[in-house]
């Protein structure tokens, strides 16, 4: 990296030529976004097993599908959201294997994996997206990328397509459906 570009200009110069077939930049760019990819599924599952699993679904998502990034965000937001959406889909993974292997006719030992991610600290999060996902699935993308990732209002826009009034309108209405069921129940 030279002096005059940013981690931000490499990384977007390295999307650029991976998807134009260089298979060098793509190995490069996949170890570059590596411990950022790992980070984020590590903020959503709780067991480190899982969170890797989750991380490396989003590499081979990242891998297989960098063509259908646009360049309306940034790579880095693009690469949030497929990080984010593959924790998300490995909970949800989970959390079918736990409910059917708590099932009282098939009930033997617990498996540890699927135990730890139902006693995780983030459960309350997960249940209150997947609640939000049923009724409003435009919703969940923006609030998991403010409330969640923290980003700005303006990189949400670009990474969604939609105009910046309709991602607040979005998150504001998300927020008034998730935070009772974030509540702790009486």
């Amino acid at each position: 990296m030279s002096e005059s570009t940013s981690p931000t200009d490499d990384l977007a110069k390295l999307a650029e030529q991976a998807q134009a077939g260089d298979k060098n930049a793509m190995d490069d760019l996949l170890r570059l976004v590596h411990p950022r990819v790992l980070r984020i599924c590590r903020s959503v599952l709780p067991y480190s097993a899982d969170a890797e699993d989750a991380a490396q679904e989003a590499l081979l998502n990242i891998a297989t599908k960098i063509n259908s990034f646009s360049g309306r965000s940034s790579f880095s937001t693009w690469v949030h959201s497929v990080a984010a959406n593959s924790a998300r889909s490995t909970y949800r993974k989970l959390k079918r294997t736990a409910q059917a292997a708590h099932n009282p006719e098939t009930m033997e030992k617990p498996d540890p994996r699927t135990t730890s991610v139902i006693a995780g600290t983030r459960l309350d999060l997960l249940e209150a997206l997947e609640t939000l996902e049923r009724s409003r699935p435009q919703m969940v993308t923006p609030l998991v990328l403010r409330d969640v990732y923290g980003l700005s209002y303006e990189e949400i826009a670009a990474e969604v397509g939609a105009p910046l009034g309709t991602v607040k309108s979005r998150i504001h209405d998300a927020r008034e459906v998730v935070r009772p069921l974030l509540r702790p129940k009486d």
